[in-house]
């Protein structure tokens, strides 16, 4: 790994939840996020970037803003260079009690609706200011 312009990783997640339930798009992220974050630990520690993962939970009046990723302040579609769009997502319609649409990214005509780890993955990499080893 080449040296990393930053020491630190500061991610924060966001996300609508209802008490300890959230959608299952934003449930499939989180899980995605915490594995990668595990492993990024790992793999930063040789070049001594601390990671630390935030989780911030709020109610349907900020829906819009749910399942958002900011790595050390920044959007995570701004770095992958990614679009966002806004899906019907009946996993949050369940939950708000009421029809609901959520963001999700599109990636070279690709959408996203939960973030996968390889993506996450990626954005940390680009983050702190290093190639990723893997050309995913």
């Amino acid at each position: 790994m080449t040296t990393s312009r930053y020491k630190r990783l500061e991610i924060e997640w966001k996300h609508f939840a209802v008490g300890d339930a959230t959608c299952e798009r934003c449930g499939n992220t989180g899980e995605a996020l915490k594995a990668t974050v595990e492993g990024l630990r790992r793999e930063f520690a040789p070049a001594g970037v601390k990671i630390n993962l935030t989780e911030t939970l709020f109610d349907k009046t900020r829906i819009a803003e749910s399942n958002e990723i900011r790595m050390n302040g920044m959007l995570i579609e701004d770095l992958l260079a990614a679009g966002v769009v806004s899906t019907d997502c009946p996993s949050c319609g369940t939950l708000a009690g009421e029809s609901t649409c959520c963001r999700a990214i599109e990636i070279d005509n690709e959408r996203y609706e939960d973030i996968p780890a390889e993506l996450i993955k990626k954005a940390a990499y680009l983050a702190v200011g290093v190639n990723s080893p893997s050309k995913k």
